[in-house]
């Protein structure tokens, strides 16, 4: 009888340890298949965006947005009523595929737009591509230029996606800040200068693109003849690609004069250049850009793009189409889009500047784009960011306010790199292309707090 229960013990105790061992092999396996499957080498590293984490929290504390970079009112008639019209268009293609690197229609109309803009020719079928925004474009640009190895400047601060791509790629991002040459008094987008020789110093033989975006987002800065003259320079002297990422080319301020730094001597057969038809025509859901150039760099961006996106909606790209071809019938004269909408935006970056000074901040004035650098700094004494686990200040202050206040801005430090993101802790982005109701809720939201 002892004997048999101690049979049935040790056998018991076998069983334990063979289904631990095997639970532990379990364990081993599903850790090991994680592993399989966790992000590729080229994507390690990466987080969610900034824009993620902050229309989360839009959604639930409901506050006026005034972060995120979308028009709040109607579009031109005319290009809505346009995709309306399309929808009931006797021509059943115009709901088919098209073109895979640009409906016909519209790259011609860019064509016609741009030859007389850069004073060269271009070919609509081999120097144009149709992109799914201007996002893609640079997508497409980066994958089809940049090798790995390949290193790639990046001025700050930048649209957030820029150096992802550049490491998607296999590429390096080196980076160099624009700061203010001046804090007191009024402050101008065009203060934010580079350091000659910092930036000079990027530049080497391993150098194959530099991004350049002009007019400027966060900042407003439309770079100079000067400035862009000097970037030139740089590019031929070490042979180097520059990106123009120009999707604000119309919205320009105070006599301020976009340059399409393609037009350059030297550097048309070095530039691709991006647009965007929704920061053009307010249809920024619309998702229709496009890249501009010499076919020999075209060229590697239409590989990228046949073998990701393909080709764009049909219905969309005629929509735009027909909307260029209101403008061009029109343009240079008043009623352009292309001069009303600055006109209507100017005097909404004037008040915006207006009350956020009044508020205590110090905005920085754009000379182009439709969004405001503001140092919140003035007002630390007013706000008890210890509640705020982030890092940066930027991003508890832009919480606190969201959460507050009911008064949503964006963090720059999101547009630096991890060694550079103090130099945009004291500011917030706010976006003036909004409606007036809204913008005369934020003067107003800021006018009791203080």
């Amino acid at each position: 009888m002892l004997r048999s229960c101690r049979i049935t013990l040790s056998a018991a105790k076998r069983s334990i340890r063979d289904q631990f061992q095997l639970q532990v092999i379990r364990h081993q396996q599903t850790a090991s298949s994680m592993d399989k499957f966790d992000l590729p080498k080229r994507l390690q590293g990466s987080t969610p965006s900034v824009w993620n984490e902050y229309i989360a929290l839009a959604m639930q504390y409901k506050p006026l947005n005034l972060g995120q970079g979308f028009p709040d009112d109607a579009a031109p008639e005319y290009v809505t009523h346009s995709l309306a019209d399309i929808s009931k268009d006797e021509n059943p293609l115009l709901h088919q595929y098209t073109r895979g690197y640009g409906h016909v229609r519209l790259v011609n109309a860019l064509s016609k737009l741009y030859s007389g803009l850069v004073g060269k020719e271009l070919n609509p079928l081999t120097d144009i591509l149709i992109t799914s925004g201007a996002y893609e474009a640079l997508y497409s640009t980066i994958m089809g230029h940049v090798d790995v190895g390949d290193e790639v400047i990046i001025i700050e601060p930048f649209f957030d996606c820029y150096e992802p791509m550049v490491k998607m790629a296999g590429g390096v991002a080196r980076f160099v800040p624009l700061k203010p040459r001046k804090t007191e008094g009024t402050i101008s987008s065009a203060d934010w200068v580079l350091d000659d020789a910092e930036f000079e110093s990027l530049f080497n033989s391993k150098t194959k693109m530099i991004i350049l975006n002009t007019p400027h987002n966060p900042i407003g800065k439309v770079f100079n003849r000067q400035e862009l003259e000097r970037i030139a320079e740089l590019c031929c002297k070490w042979n180097v690609l520059c990106v123009s990422d120009e999707v604000y080319e119309w919205l320009v301020f105070d006599g301020a004069e976009h340059i399409r730094i393609c037009t350059l001597p030297g550097m048309w057969d070095r530039t691709i250049t991006l647009g965007s038809a929704g920061k053009t025509f307010s249809v920024t859901g619309w998702k229709i850009g496009w890249a501009y150039g010499p076919a020999q760099l075209i060229r590697n961006l239409q590989m990228v793009h046949q073998n990701s996106v393909y080709t764009c909606p049909t219905p969309l790209q005629e929509g735009v189409a027909r909307s260029f071809e209101v403008e061009l019938a029109r343009l240079g004269q008043p009623e352009s889009y292309f001069l009303s909408l600055p006109r209507e935006l100017k005097e909404k970056r004037d008040y915006m500047a207006k009350f956020l000074s009044e508020a205590g901040m110090r905005p920085t004035i754009p000379e182009g784009g439709y969004f405001m650098l503001a140092d919140w700094t003035p007002l630390s004494s007013k706000v008890d960011l210890s509640s705020e686990p982030d890092k940066h200040r930027d991003y508890k202050f832009t919480k606190w306010m969201t959460k507050n206040m009911g008064l949503q801005g964006i963090p720059p430090s999101a547009f630096y790199s991890e060694p550079n993101k103090h130099f945009g802790e004291d500011f917030v982005r706010y976006c003036f292309i909004k409606k007036q109701e809204n913008l005369d809720k934020a003067a107003e939201l800021l006018a009791k707090w203080k």
